[in-house]
């Protein structure tokens, strides 16, 4: 196991969403970790919760409980869960409690930036005032000007702008009225860049390190196939220099040769920029090949954590071994062969007595199951 400190915590996220009296638990109580380096998959079947839980780490969605935190900062504090529970309380102690903790969840939120901020104009500072004390003229005047620039750019930059996302569908992300020039260079100019050379610069290289030419710049999203959508996409991502990414399915909605094509080129970015990046999809062939740990959710609950070669050699959860079953092969004997299992969690599970948590059964895999289920786990290891 890698101890070092993680770049993102996820801490017992729940994501409710409300429609007259009735509530639909798209994520609940989902905890997960990623580390600085590491590409983390998470995986399970359409409508499991997947892009929620990446749109409420990136702020998409105000939380309704639990906790997410970035570099150890507090970026998301569900405060919904602790609203309704004071609708419903009558004792004084209990209100007193509650309201303080929703000043407090909302008091870090607004300090993470402030936080933020402060670091910023201090690694500011160590770059630029050696490099303003030592330059002479033209270049001195041009590096204070620059340095003012990226003082005041820090201050208006909140933390979570180094979480960036690729959203799934490529046609409905990309504004149909925006160049693509003015698609990726915005959020550079709602951070303050002013220079329309510095600006047109940095799009130029975003576009070729995502495989396009600069004459693409002055085009619209129309113009362009699935897979050239999905590289504005990405450009549009980095150009902010991030230090994660949520990629939410970027291959699903593209052929499959185009789909080798992003891949390798999230790999290549990985390697080059030292990204993080958490890999929301479906298709476990591709998760496997890409990720180093995997995450597998159902119906909005995390059911099962491990290294990617560990879930596939060792898929402990009766969900995850119906999802490796359904796996094909482009072999057509093993095709013959394979038998799909399905998952049927009313006669898998008797949770009527014992309720289920998510719990580690060997070093880095954790699965969720009651004590009954851990027993039998840590019996059929042992017998292995």
């Amino acid at each position: 196991m890698n101890n070092q400190e993680p770049l993102l915590r996820v801490e017992h996220l729940c994501q409710y969403f409300k429609a007259g009296n009735f509530v639909t638990k798209a994520v609940d109580d989902v905890s997960f970790e990623i580390r600085k380096g590491e590409v983390f998959g998470l995986v399970g079947e359409s409508g499991c919760g997947k892009t929620t839980t990446g749109r409420s780490i990136i702020k998409l969605y105000n939380i309704t409980s639990g906790n997410i935190y970035f570099k150890g900062v507090r970026i998301a504090a569900g405060i919904q869960s602790y609203r309704d529970e004071l609708k419903k309380t009558k004792d004084p102690t209990r209100i007193a409690e509650l309201k303080a903790q929703i000043r407090a969840a909302r008091e870090e939120q607004k300090n993470c930036d402030r936080e933020y901020a402060a670091k910023r104009t201090e690694e500011l500072k160590k770059e630029y005032e050696p490099r303003i004390a030592a330059a002479v003229g033209e270049e001195k005047a041009r590096l204070e000007s620059r340095y003012k620039d990226e003082l005041r750019k820090a201050k208006k930059t909140r933390l979570v702008t180094q979480i960036q996302m690729i959203f799934q569908d490529p046609i409905a992300s990309l504004d149909p009225r925006m160049t693509v020039r003015e698609i990726i260079s915005e959020g550079l100019v709602i951070q303050g860049e002013r220079d329309k050379k510095v600006i047109d610069e940095k799009v130029y290289e975003m576009l070729e390190l995502v495989g396009l030419v600069r004459e693409h710049a002055s085009r619209y999203p129309h113009e362009f196939s699935g897979g050239q959508r999905q590289r504005i996409g990405v450009a549009r991502s980095i150009i902010m220099n991030p230090e994660l990414i949520i990629a939410d399915e970027p291959v699903s909605a593209l052929d499959v040769s185009v789909q080798a094509q992003v891949i390798n080129l999230l790999n290549e970015l990985r390697e080059r920029f030292g990204l993080t990046i958490l890999f929301i999809a479906h298709d476990l062939s591709v998760v496997k090949y890409f990720s180093d740990r995997i995450g597998v959710m159902y119906y909005g609950k995390m059911v099962e954590l491990a290294d990617s070669d560990e879930l596939f050699a060792h898929p402990l959860h009766p969900y995850t071994r119906s999802l490796l079953s359904a796996i094909p092969l482009p072999d057509p004997i093993y095709e013959r062969q394979r038998r799909r299992i399905t998952y049927n969690p009313l006669a898998e599970h008797d949770y009527s007595v014992d309720q289920p948590s998510f719990r580690e059964v060997r070093p880095g895999h954790f699965v969720q199951c009651n004590e009954a289920e851990y027993q039998k786990i840590q019996a059929d290891l042992q017998a292995e």
